[in-house]
């Protein structure tokens, strides 16, 4: 195979890579994100105020019907003009539900349900801020709202201030408990920044600052449930479902009571709901890592005993990759068999689920997952509070991410010294140095711009090892080609004579850099998730030491190489990149069904993560077919040599 068509092979998968990769940015215009909010306040503020316009069937408001009836209109016509997308048709489909529920004066349960639905659908399809970027400071909010809002809404909320009570219509009394059951943090936070048209409510957005008023909606949100403080702080931490429902200030923004009741009761929603708006902070002291893994697969047993194995499924999924995968460099610094152990029970349990086993099967399942997981939450705990174990891990990590690309840029280097052309290397340096820069900037993205979620960050490291596998699977079949019957010498010696193309230049830069970049996109991830253990110097010391050790592995590799006479050099070098095209193809695989891309059915086999082995049917089979391949491959060569 001629390295030309190689490179063609490396740039058609590039920019299949290219495509699939996780870092993904909201591209809305302002105009739209502004529409968008509108249209999302415009259906909230219908689902809540409908009951005071339809009661039984009948109209009990002509005036509020009228205005009900104009805002779903209104509403329809506004996603009918927003940028066409996937979403549209079933957007539209759900405005003409809910403009059909409003003129056949439906129940007001129905209507906020439609309403609510196609709010939610909005926001998924033309995704917006919906969340404050740190927990609000509830006391500076008891403080605006008093400066801001007692005057008219009076000073426990009950729409009884001196100014509101000649108002008309007459301010909201934030303590009706039945109106703000419907209503969530966002609610509020909208109607604060854009005010309500037609009423004395006026819109805050220059007056007030986002921090400020997400803090004012968080505050004005507990008003109903003065209970909450003191007796919501037990039910969280006791309930599994909630913990599950509320993982992040975007979920506890988006929650309305009326959505949560119907699984955890009224009384329940209204103690959590109240105390989270109250301690917003309280969701990411409670739900992180394992916490979180152990309340999403509680969640998925649930969904599948109600029937829902589709959110089931979701639900194990986020288990893993929400909630064990961000914590995967502790676990393997101080007990990489049990993270393994785990990885694969999910897998296996989330296939489970594809095939719909029994439900005693899969709670039976669910149940050991449970006590692997409560065993992690152990060993995490320790490692935190242990600089040793961070040094242990920033060390490994790099020696383990970082030796398979070493060795492809070795393999590189030592070949172009090898056929004298150490103009050429100036492409292997460029590919590794702007890997390097490119991660610095992935962590700067994923840090400061984006959210990188578990799902993106097995895709890319999934899809990344494939392509690299599928390269390295084509240059070690020729190079095992060179290695026989003296071709070596007589490609040496055509190369010692012409310039090296532009497409072979590429290809020599490009799998550098896919080589490095899939490795540091992995390690980078790992050190952010140590980084917040505030162990920072035994981090860096891991750094540095992981560094020197690899090296002093690539000076001793090109060493050795330049001893090496060349044929045993090419039977080497294609012996190498046989193995980490089998390595990365196991790896690949397995990212993926991380992802939930692939399927698991568990395989009697240890797993050895630095060879890329784990104990899965889908994984061994990908690289049995891979091994067969090269073998293949390995004997054409040398029958063509034996018949030349």
């Amino acid at each position: 195979m001629r390295m030309t068509r190689i490179s063609k092979w490396m740039a058609s998968l590039l920019v299949l890579w290219l495509a699939c990769t996780g870092l993904t940015v909201a591209a809305e215009s302002p105009d739209t994100s502004a529409a968008v909010s509108q249209t999302w306040q415009m259906l909230d503020y219908l689902a809540t105020d409908y009951a005071g316009a339809v009661r039984d069937g009948t109209v009990v408001s002509p005036s509020e019907y009228a205005e009900m009836q104009e805002f779903a209109r209104n509403a329809r016509e506004r996603i009918r003009s927003l940028p066409p997308s996937s979403a549209s048709s079933g957007l539209l489909h759900e405005a003409d539900t809910l403009v059909a529920s409003i003129d056949a004066k439906a129940s007001q349960g129905d209507v906020a349900q439609h309403a609510h639905a196609l709010a939610d659908a909005l926001l998924q399809a033309y995704p917006v801020p919906t969340a404050p970027s740190h927990a609000p400071n509830l006391a500076h909010g008891a403080a605006l709202y008093q400066s801001q809002c007692a005057a008219c809404h009076g000073t426990g909320g009950r729409g009884d201030g001196p100014v509101g009570q000649t108002l008309s219509p007459r301010p909201i009394d934030f303590t009706d408990q039945t109106r703000a059951d419907q209503r969530s943090a966002l609610s509020l936070y909208e109607v604060i920044t854009q005010g309500v048209e037609g009423t004395p409510m006026a819109s805050y957005a220059t007056a007030l600052s986002d921090n400020d008023r997400w803090a004012l909606a968080y505050y004005v949100g507990t008003l109903a449930y003065p209970d909450a403080p003191s007796q919501g702080e037990q039910a969280w931490h006791h309930n599994d479902s909630a913990r599950s429902d509320i993982t992040s200030l975007n979920e506890l923004s988006r929650a309305r009571v009326t959505q949560l009741a119907p699984a955890l009761g009224q009384e329940q929603a209204r103690l959590i709901v109240g105390y989270l708006r109250s301690h917003p902070q309280a969701v990411h002291q409670a739900l992180a890592g394992i916490p979180l893994a152990r309340a999403r697969l509680a969640a998925s047993v649930t969904a599948y005993r109600n029937g829902s194995v589709e959110e089931a499924r979701q639900f194990a999924l986020s288990a893993y990759l929400d909630g064990v995968e961000p914590v995967e460099a502790q676990l393997n610094a101080h007990d990489a068999a049990l993270r393994a152990t785990i990885e694969t029970g999910m897998g296996a349990y989330r296939t489970l689920l594809s095939k719909q086993g029994s439900a005693d099967e899969v709670a039976s399942s669910a149940s050991s997952i449970d006590a692997l997981l409560v065993r992690a939450d152990a060993v995490v705990a320790e490692a935190a509070s242990n600089p040793l174990t961070i040094f242990l891990g920033a060390f490994t990590i790099l020696v383990r991410e970082g030796l398979e690309a070493l060795l492809v840029v070795v393999a590189l280097l030592a070949f172009l010294r090898k056929a004298d052309r150490h103009d050429a290397t100036r492409y292997v340096h460029a590919g590794w140095l702007l890997a390097l820069l490119a991660g610095g900037i992935t962590w700067a993205v994923a840090r400061y711009a984006i959210s990188i979620s578990g799902a993106s960050r097995e895709l890319t490291e999934g899809l990344s090892s494939l392509f690299a596998a599928a390269v390295l699977l084509g240059v070690g079949l020729w190079m095992h080609q060179k290695s026989i019957g003296g071709r070596w010498q007589a490609y040496l010696k055509a190369k010692m004579t012409t310039a090296l193309d532009r497409r072979s230049a590429w290809f020599v830069f490009g799998l550098t850099f896919i080589s490095v970049y899939r490795e540091v996109f992995e390690t980078i991830l790992f050190y952010a998730a140590l980084w917040n253990e505030g162990q920072g110097i035994w981090l860096l010391a891991g750094i540095v030491t992981g560094a020197l050790l690899l090296g002093l592995i690539a000076w001793a590799l090109l060493r050795t190489s330049r001893r090496l006479p060349l044929g045993l050099f090419f039977s080497i070098s294609s012996a190498v990149i046989a193995v980490l095209a089998v390595v990365l193809t196991g790896k690949g695989v397995a990212a993926l069904q991380e992802a939930g891309w692939t399927s698991v059915t568990v395989a009697p086999v240890p797993s050895v993560d630095l060879l890329g082995i784990y104990p899965t049917w889908q994984s061994l089979l990908a690289q049995l077919a891979v091994a067969v391949m090269l073998a293949t491959g390995f004997a054409f060569n040398r029958w063509r040599a034996r018949t030349a």
